[in-house]
């Protein structure tokens, strides 16, 4: 029901100065981006230099963030590709079936008489050789069909295999066509268990196998020297090695040496080039590759770092003005908004300050939740809730400790300012000690440590005590830096800003409070009065979703200047006559409305909040002193003279309620007043005051000027009613059953 003059006001900037001024508020939010802009530049836009080779550089250089040194982690690569072993890989080739095959053929020839000794001796020179090469070809042909190696390692193979062949003596020749069928059967069982031992072993070098068959064979139990002479040889020539080589394998290791090496980073902090030093060319393309050169002119990222600043700015704008929250239009309270969001980007940087890639758990210990925290306090939920996706994006950016894949954002630093904002912002909804902040930081310190954990779980495959303990550590000390925090800046806060905090009202309903303590002591009667107003507005008012802790200790106060002349007003005469039947009316008038003026100005002397000292002012509003005028007209009528005033001059000066809270304070004063006038009230009469009041101030255009609708006020009445009939309960009078009549017979 608001007027359109007062929503005129608002919108005037002469009229409402620069607390509702669009000028000042765009600035504020102007200012807002630029904040973020400079909060986010040092994480975003490193400095660039202005740098030549073998120039002295005229500053000190320090990596910005964490940075690979491409230079070392090239040299590391190759030191660990030349810390790689060659691969040798072990090929039987089936040495003791060729020395079988060998002596078999031999046995064959032997027993041919249609050959001669000649004819035998020529063949054997020509075919043993031949007989060896056909079978190691066939031999590697068969190990490379299984696909184990590959078609370059099977032709290393037969190289070597034919480099270190051997050649039989000439004379050895002449001795195998001598012997026996029985010799060559001895021969071959010894010669198979020699071979076998000897290619048991890894054979590189065939000549190395080969220098210790003597030794076998003279141990071996063949007795004729020709035996032993021509098995030796042959034992020779069925050698060949069986570990080769593999460079493909060896080449591929070192590619995964140098792969598997972990990049060398340069830390956060580190001097990359000392104040004076000359510029080399490798520090010079470290410079430039890592982009921190005065080269060419790029303002993308400055750019970019713009846009992100005003998309953040214009979200808060946006949801101001949408989310129907009354500091949409209060200067004052985006100012204090202004100063909450620099307080958590100093506190974010300070702790970014003593944070490296090291000691990155460090950036849990910054006071994140602080924020969220002072919004929920000092104005209200929904904007703590948005603030905290904000100040998620923020801490993920200006926390971020330089960890490789982070990128620009990292995700752990963000989740956990999500959680411990969340978890402050339910828990000091609707704080009314300060002991709740306390309760805040417990709260803080425990939801952090949990989602510490958890991040630390998810990302180490084997965690250990450093990276669980330390980040646990400092989410438990972040929570109690929040509540301590938060409760030294609360009353700067509250008195900066006449903010009326949960906290402020509870501590303002103190009856130690030195006004209270008046109003109790020196107007007994205005005292209760006001207890019993705050209980029936307290209620009234969260009924329609209005601050019902406002007007109960707005209530304890709005008769306050009633205590510099008590005894004019009835509640506070006991046992004396009524002062004002012995003066005029237009005097009582002037004495009855002073009260609302002066509990003002007193409260003003004791600092209390506006919000308080405006409900003093409006719950009377323009309200018409029906009593005194009738009076007044009677004595004028009474001396026959004509009246020298009208209604005007005996209503009180207002303002009329400018709030829902003061409507409801206004409305249950005068029901108290009138409830206690009453002798013995009945239901019916206290429900039918109650409409009468209500109605009579919306027909006097009490409600205008705030923005009570009448579906609230039905609801005020019915609320009133019921707890009048709970507070005056044994004074209220039920009516009497009626008993239905019957029809006599």
């Amino acid at each position: 029901m608001a007027s359109k003059e007062k929503w005129k006001r608002k919108a005037d900037p002469k009229l409402s100065g620069w607390k509702n001024s669009r000028i000042v508020k765009l600035s504020l939010f102007a200012l807002l981006a630029l904040m973020f802009y400079i909060g986010l530049a040092p994480k975003l836009l490193p400095e660039k230099y202005d740098i030549q080779v073998n120039m002295p550089s005229d500053k000190e250089i320090l990596a910005p963030a964490q940075i690979p040194n491409s230079k070392a982690t090239l040299q590391a690569q190759e030191e660990a590709a030349d810390k790689v072993q060659q691969i040798y890989r072990i090929v039987p080739l089936r040495n003791d079936t060729l020395i079988n095959q060998l002596l078999d053929r031999i046995d064959t020839l032997n027993q041919d008489d249609q050959l001669t000794d000649a004819n035998k001796i020529e063949i054997y020179r020509e075919e043993l050789p031949q007989r060896v090469s056909q079978f190691m070809t066939n031999s590697i042909r068969n190990v490379g069909n299984n696909g184990a190696y590959s078609a370059a390692f099977l032709k290393e193979v037969g190289n070597r295999v034919s480099e270190q062949g051997y050649d039989i003596p000439e004379e050895t020749f002449y001795k195998i066509p001598s012997l026996t069928s029985a010799q060559i059967q001895r021969m071959k069982s010894e010669a198979t268990s020699i071979i076998s031992r000897l290619m048991s072993d890894q054979v590189t070098d065939a000549q190395t196998a080969r220098a210790q068959v003597a030794e076998f064979v003279s141990r071996s139990t063949l007795a004729d020297r020709t035996s032993r002479e021509v098995v030796q040889e042959l034992i020779k020539l069925s050698i060949t090695p069986n570990r080769f080589y593999d460079e493909e394998a060896t080449k591929e290791a070192a590619v995964q040496a140098r792969e598997n090496t972990e990049t060398v980073f340069i830390e956060q902090g580190e001097v990359l080039v000392e104040r004076g030093e000359i510029i080399t060319e490798d520090m010079y393309n470290l410079l430039k590759e890592n982009d921190m050169l005065k080269t060419e002119i790029n303002y993308w990222p400055q750019f970019g770092l713009l846009l992100l600043s005003c998309l953040l700015a214009l979200g808060m704008f946006l949801f101001t003005r949408q989310s129907g929250t009354e500091f949409n239009y209060s200067n004052p309270q985006l100012l204090m908004i202004v100063m909450i969001y620099f307080i958590m980007l100093i506190a974010m940087h300070l702790t970014a300050l003593v944070q490296s890639d090291m000691s990155r758990y460090v950036g849990y210990l910054a006071p994140v939740a602080i924020g969220c925290t002072l919004i929920s306090l000092l104005l209200n939920n929904s904007f703590a809730y948005f603030s905290a996706i904000i100040f998620s994006i923020l801490a993920s950016i200006v926390l971020n400790a330089g960890q490789p894949g982070t990128g620009i954002f990292d995700f752990h630093f963000g989740f956990y300012t999500l959680v411990v904002s969340y978890a402050a912002i339910f828990t000091v909804h609707r704080a009314s000690q300060r002991s709740t902040i306390l309760k805040a930081g417990i709260m803080v310190s425990l939801f952090g440590a949990l989602a510490v954990l958890a991040l630390s779980l998810m990302g180490n495959a084997e965690p250990d005590r450093s990276t669980i303990m330390y980040p646990v550590a400092f989410a438990l000390a972040s929570g109690l830096l929040t509540a301590i925090l938060a409760i030294g800046l609360m009353p700067f806060f509250e008195v900066t800003f006449g903010i009326l905090s949960a906290l402020k009202l509870v501590e303002l309903s103190n009856p130690n409070h030195p006004l209270l303590r008046k109003l109790l002591i020196e107007t007994p009667g205005t005292y209760h009065h006001s207890v019993m107003v705050g209980n029936l507005s307290e209620a009234a008012a969260e009924a329609i979703g209005a601050n019902g802790l406002l007007c109960r200790v707005g209530s304890y106060y709005h008769d306050i200047g009633k205590t510099k002349r008590p005894s004019y007003f009835i509640e506070n005469q006991n046992n004396i006559e009524n002062p004002h039947d012995s003066i005029d009316p237009k005097l009582s008038k002037s004495i009855i409305v002073a009260h609302a003026r002066d509990g003002v100005e007193m409260q003003k002397e004791y600092k209390l909040p506006k919000r308080i000292r405006d409900i003093a002012e409006q719950h009377h509003g323009t309200t018409f002193l029906y009593f005194f005028y009738q009076k007044a007209l009677k004595q004028a009528e009474e001396r026959g003279v004509d009246p020298d005033f009208t209604e005007a001059d005996f209503r009180y000066p207002g303002p009329k309620a400018q709030s829902k809270e003061a409507a409801v304070v206004g409305i249950a004063d005068s029901v108290e007043a009138a409830v206690r006038s009453l002798h013995k009230p009945t239901i019916e009469q206290v429900e039918s005051m109650i409409g009468k009041i209500i109605k009579s101030r919306l027909d006097d255009q009490q409600f205008n000027e705030c923005d009570i609708t009448l579906k609230e006020l039905d609801v005020v009445s019915k609320t009133l009613k019921e707890a009048v009939m709970g507070i005056f309960h044994s004074r209220i009078e039920y009516p009497e059953e009626v008993k239905p009549k019957t029809k006599e017979n």
